[in-house]
């Protein structure tokens, strides 16, 4: 058996992702900072749960990054992989967005995937190497409106996951990142007006928002070395040909 961190594992693409990889065998350790989405996800998978351990984790705390990197040491299913699916956006125009915006997207974001991923790849190097998948957004390729913040912390995600394959590669860590389009999460929920809904889908050219377990799926392909060995370095965008998109009718 291996096993797997996920972080933001308590809603949206981390709760699909979660799911998905319990069903196909993996010992995931669920991070998130919210503890009561934690015990939904428990009495949600029910005879599943077995696969499953919860961790409270603020990925903005060194301090718990480190307890997390000490519990991974000790398991007995060695860990080989990382989803860095947690995060936080907004949707606010560059000219109204201050400086604590932008510093709190980015500790989020980028500071804490790149702290836990950090952490985490020595103990996968000496597992035999392993697989680190961060939640990237087309935000971070195009430039989205009202996404300076949420977009250039995306952006790095994007520039990240490049440098991190190529210094990574000889320790057998393959790195690789999902860019969504819009999906069907809590967050976007909170965040897309009608009008924002009605602009996505005039450019999205599937003309839909994607769900959850759609990216999870490419996530589950990405952390399985059985499917996707030689595939680092890579940007993955699951956005319904939005960032392939020109003119449309």
């Amino acid at each position: 058996m291996r096993s797997v961190v996920v972080t933001g594992a308590g809603s949206g693409i981390g709760l699909s992702t979660t799911e998905l990889l319990i069903e196909a065998g993996w010992h995931v350790l669920a991070a998130d900072r919210d503890a009561a989405a934690l015990d939904r996800l428990m009495e949600r998978l029910g005879n599943r749960a077995g696969l499953l351990t919860t961790v409270l984790l603020d990925i903005t705390d060194e301090k718990a990054i480190a307890d997390l990197a000490d519990r991974c040491q000790a398991l007995q299913s060695p860990l080989q992989a990382l989803v860095n699916s947690a995060g936080i956006g907004s949707n606010v125009r560059f000219a109204d967005t201050t400086t604590d915006q932008l510093r709190r997207i980015y500790e989020v974001n980028v500071v804490g995937a790149f702290a836990l991923s950090q952490a985490l790849a020595p103990i996968m190097r000496e597992n035999g190497g392993g697989s680190i998948v961060h939640i990237a957004s087309v935000s971070g390729i195009k430039g989205n409106l009202g996404r300076s913040a949420y977009g250039a912390s995306k952006g790095a995600l994007v520039t990240l996951t490049k440098i991190m394959a190529v210094e990574l590669a000889d320790d057998l860590i393959r790195v690789n990142a999902i860019a969504p389009g819009p999906i069907e999460t809590p967050m976007v929920k909170e965040n897309h007006t009608a009008v924002t809904r009605e602009e996505w889908n005039r450019t999205v050219p599937m003309r839909r928002y994607g769900r959850p377990e759609e990216i999870a799926t490419a996530i589950a392909f990405l952390v399985d070395e059985r499917q996707s060995s030689y595939v680092t370095g890579q940007i993955l965008a699951v956005d319904g040909g939005f960032t392939a998109a020109g003119l449309m009718a």
